[in-house]
């Protein structure tokens, strides 16, 4: 039993083709409408017209990644009420069209965060990269946060000042820009002051309160997932720590355990990202996968350099922090595991995540960062291989 090889595309305006996403040996794509706004009801009509176009290319439309949760449910505020029965309409109109795994997540405000995209490795190419210093720099000297200063060390603060004091006004342009306009993961950008306003929302609401949130919005969802067998996956938080003072509460084995044991059902699933959970060194991902291997119901594969400092970068999807080999090793047990049960579900749905930007996909007038094409043919075919021999060894 192989895992289900998919791409994430990124609809019709994707410089990445469904043409290429077939040369590059994927089967399954894993698409959202990003035309339709946050909160919004997917109609049928949108849904059909998208999927009639993946399979028209010879693909499937295996995961919706994602089905955006609204912040006004997130922080349970105005008409949230009407967005969670908006969200359940849209999940009808999924599985009306044949579409039955949906990714999401309960991240606030910010989807994915990095304050570099195209940080230059050895080899030429470009990578993602999260700076911990600039993102201080971000939030104590050009966001301006209030009470930003709480959060980090007297040290840890003349440092920024410093390194703000210095950075020349084009890079001032790029870390704000990088975390305030959107990443392809995201719906939304904001403007500064939009952004403020949006942390304002967020006032009276630290870890404990959002987790209730999520439960109470999982408590709405859930059964409406067990009755159209809708598998259900919450992404973690990338990276999975508090940012910006915004609490964080799907980052850690102890954060699943809270969810799954307040809602139990096993449509209330993961996706298992092996690079948004590996830059946590606390995290230990074959354990974690191990632990709720039953309710894993996608697969992000790819692989973080962490250091001591909290900075980060996307690795090669064989090399950084991740043990690769242990985690497909993992997933291959399991999916024989669900054969044996007679599972539908057997073989999981898996991508490979954030590529690196090189060969001729440097020279391209457009490219969404981390999605460009050569990259994650490389890393698709890195994982195919390593997938292939484990299960001749196995």
């Amino acid at each position: 039993m192989k895992m289900t090889q998919t791409w994430r595309w990124y609809g019709p305006n994707d410089p990445v083709s469904l043409s290429d996403v077939r040369q590059a040996g994927a089967t399954g794509i894993v698409n959202a409408l990003h035309h339709i706004p946050n909160g919004a009801i997917w109609s049928i009509a949108e849904i059909q017209k998208r999927k009639d176009e993946i399979e028209k290319a010879g693909l499937t439309w295996d995961v919706v990644e994602s089905l955006p949760v609204h912040e006004k449910i997130k922080t349970r505020t105005a008409d949230f009420e009407q967005l969670i029965e908006n969200y359940k309409v849209s999940m009808k109109n999924l599985v009306d069209c044949g579409v039955y795994v949906i990714c999401y997540n309960f991240m606030p405000i910010l989807d994915w965060t990095r304050t570099r995209l195209d940080m230059v490795l050895e080899d030429g190419s470009f990578a993602l990269e999260f700076n911990a210093s600039e993102l201080r720099v971000f939030d104590l000297f050009i966001l301006k946060r209030v009470g930003a200063e709480k959060d980090y060390t007297a040290e840890q603060i003349s440092l920024a000042k410093k390194q703000f004091d210095n950075l020349p006004p084009e890079d001032i342009q790029r870390i704000s820009d990088n975390m305030l306009k959107g990443l392809p993961g995201s719906e939304e950008g904001y403007s500064m002051e939009e952004f403020k306003a949006m942390l304002d929302t967020y006032r009276g609401i630290d870890a404990d309160k959002l987790r209730l949130h999520l439960v109470k919005f999982l408590s709405e969802i859930i059964p409406v997932a067990e009755a159209l067998g809708i598998r259900m996956c919450i992404h973690p938080d990338d990276p999975p720590f508090t940012l910006l003072g915004l609490p964080r509460v799907v980052s850690t084995m102890q954060d699943y355990e809270y969810i799954f044991d307040q809602v139990p059902p096993l449509s209330n699933g993961i996706t298992f990202c092996t690079g948004s959970l590996g830059v946590r060194a606390d995290n230990d991902l074959p354990a974690i996968f191990n632990a709720f291997a039953d309710r894993v119901h996608f697969l992000h594969l790819r692989s973080t350099k962490r250091d001591a400092e909290g900075n980060f970068h996307e690795a090669d999807h064989l090399t950084g922090d991740v043990d690769m080999h242990e985690i497909i090793t993992c997933i291959i047990k399991e999916q024989r595991r669900r054969v044996a049960e007679n599972r539908e579900d057997a073989s999981i749905p898996m991508r490979p995540d954030h590529g690196h930007q090189m060969l001729d996909d440097l020279a391209k007038p457009k490219i969404n960062p981390g999605y460009s094409a050569i990259g994650r043919l490389r890393g698709l075919a890195e994982l195919r291989g390593l997938e292939w021999g484990i299960n001749r060894l196995i």
